[in-house]
């Protein structure tokens, strides 16, 4: 014989259960629906009853075991909804809410930003390329072979297994991809992170930022140059005049260092430029002949100039940090400072 009458009282209990708080509710899941419930056990003893009468049973435990699930998931949303109403009831819609903190954007990606905001404004478009690079882009494309002793000037570092591919010196590589897949004129600038193997201290790092420039055309000039760095000198840091200082880059000949003039008025010029009145900014000249000849262009019809900057030595200039170290490791004591800047 089924045992219907059980089954019975265990619907029976069911209606009849008042699921009106969490424990009744958590005690009513146990008693008809878990692992341990009579329910449960009805349905294991299915191998004991007839044969013709298995699909009868299963059916009927099914149906109880539906009900009170039914009733449990109803009685749930019923507890749900009236937790979510005593929340609400006590929340001041008025209240001013929790306060969100500020970010800022690091120090060294706001002067980058600026330096290319700058350079946009008189036609200079922005190149991003790899900075895992070939040796032919990063030095020999640049006039710098591999015998050529500058090379000892940007050691930097190479990958291993490898051969052939390093981590880029400098932007310039970007310059040479450029001329290597664009016919002139050319008006680039083309900031990012280089590296470069030398020991960490407060006025060097092995990573660092660098904006450099690039313009190629018919009959650009030495003057060409000035003229666009005056103009962002005044435009960066509003200085009234530059100086070109000679220099030496492999890939620009004539090369120059450029200062500029901030005065000795205040302490805070003093000290950038440590009582001189001139700071010294970037390195730039006119693009060697030998680079536009080993990037397919033809030096007797094409000239141009090229300049670069190191952003970090910018940075601590502008905001008189001290040390080149304290731009990399994240302290927000420092970082703070910069929000809203």
């Amino acid at each position: 014989m089924l045992p219907t009458d059980e089954i019975q009282q265990i619907a029976d209990a069911i209606d009849a259960a008042v699921l009106d708080t969490q424990p009744a509710l958590d005690a009513f899941r146990l008693q008809f629906l878990g692992t341990k419930s009579r329910l449960k056990e009805l349905l294991g003893s299915m191998g004991q009853i007839p044969a013709d009468q298995r699909r009868d049973f299963g059916q009927l435990v099914n149906r109880t075991r539906v009900l009170a699930e039914e009733k449990f998931q109803q009685a749930k949303k019923i507890l749900e909804d009236a937790a979510d109403a005593a929340r609400d009831a006590d929340l001041d819609l008025t209240a001013p809410g929790y306060p969100l903190p500020l970010g800022a954007t690091h120090p060294v990606t706001t002067v980058m930003n600026r330096i290319v905001e700058v350079f946009a404004r008189i036609g200079f478009t922005v190149e991003e390329d790899r900075e895992i690079e070939d040796d032919w882009h990063n030095f020999t494309a640049m006039n710098t072979p591999p015998d050529h002793p500058a090379r000892d000037m940007q050691d930097t570092f190479y990958l291993a297994d490898n051969a052939g591919w390093l981590l880029r010196t400098q932007t310039s590589s970007v310059q040479a991809r450029v001329m290597g897949k664009q016919q002139p004129p050319i008006r680039i600038v083309a900031p990012g992170r280089v590296y470069r193997n030398e020991p960490i201290s407060a006025r060097s790092h092995c990573q660092f930022h660098q904006v450099e420039g690039l313009y190629v055309d018919r009959n650009v000039s030495f003057a060409d140059l000035k003229q666009t760095l005056l103009y962002f000198a005044q435009e960066m840091f509003g200085a009234t005049k530059i100086r070109l200082r000679p220099s030496f880059f492999p890939f620009t000949e004539p090369s120059a260092e450029m200062d500029v003039w901030l005065g000795t008025d205040t302490e805070e010029t003093r000290r950038l430029t440590k009582g001189t009145g001139w700071m010294e900014i970037l390195g730039c000249g006119m693009v060697d002949p030998a680079v536009l000849t080993n990037m397919g262009l033809d030096p007797e019809e094409y000239s141009g100039f090229a300049f670069g900057l190191g952003v970090e030595r910018q940075v601590l200039a502008l905001y008189g940090i001290p040390d080149i170290r304290m731009l990399f490791e994240n302290d927000v004591r420092l970082l703070n400072q910069f929000v809203g800047i």
